[in-house]
């Protein structure tokens, strides 16, 4: 696995937004778009809030989401409402090229529907991800089901921390892409990185080659 190690948040961060930002310009010189997957959570806000004042070729880029958790639209909660308020609401992206999982349609649902746009668009080209602290990546969590699933996008039932229902692109999709991030912060995801690292069947171990930035508190050694 590829892996840079940045002394703290902050420079992960600006390292993470620069180099999504070199991709989109090339995506963009090469086939006239760029498909880009945002990751949820906590992890990736900040390397948004520095997306949000580059220049970059907007309105040529088209918007993913890794994984979305069934809650209404707007809620708090879910992945997209994140993604609105440190970058989307921000930048000239039309809003036809914001493609969003319908996860208050159920996940069984929203899955379907996702697969049916993940079916007719390009590869991606540039996948962004964090990491669990039991290793799950998007929402593929160690011994569910939806880890094996081979469809596009994914069912989740059962997710091990709220809520318990979910959608997660497939990991086929995530694999598929040019192009892989993986933003790993905190000391709680120390000790997962090692299995990672050690090569035990964690979701995130399952993903291809990628760049694995992690700031150095993930880095070191778990208590």
């Amino acid at each position: 696995m590829s892996q840079q190690v940045f002394a703290d948040t902050e420079a992960l961060a600006r390292h993470a937004a620069a180099r999504v930002a070199t991709l989109c310009r090339e995506a963009v010189e090469n086939h006239g778009s760029c498909h880009l997957v945002l990751a949820g959570g906590h992890t990736p806000r900040r390397c948004y809030e520095l997306l949000r004042a580059m220049d970059l070729p907007w309105a040529a880029l088209h918007i993913w989401f890794g994984d979305e958790r069934c809650l209404p639209p707007g809620d708090a909660g879910r992945n997209d409402a994140m993604a609105d308020g440190a970058l989307l609401a921000h930048v000239p992206i039309p809003p036809a090229q914001v493609h969003r999982i319908p996860a208050e349609q159920g996940p069984e649902a929203a899955a379907a529907a996702y697969a049916a746009l993940l079916a007719s668009a390009p590869a991606m080209d540039i996948v962004l991800l964090g990491m669990g602290e039991d290793g799950h990546t998007a929402s593929l969590f160690p011994g569910n089901p939806a880890l094996d699933d081979t469809r596009l996008a994914v069912p989740v039932h059962d997710a091990p921390k709220p809520p318990p229902v979910r959608v997660s692109m497939g990991l086929s999709v995530l694999n598929a892409a040019h192009h892989r991030l993986i933003l790993v912060m905190g000391n709680a995801k120390a000790g997962a990185l090692a299995r990672v690292r050690r090569g035990d069947p964690l979701p995130a171990a399952r993903l291809a080659e990628g760049e694995w930035l992690i700031d150095q508190d993930a880095a070191s050694p778990p208590a």
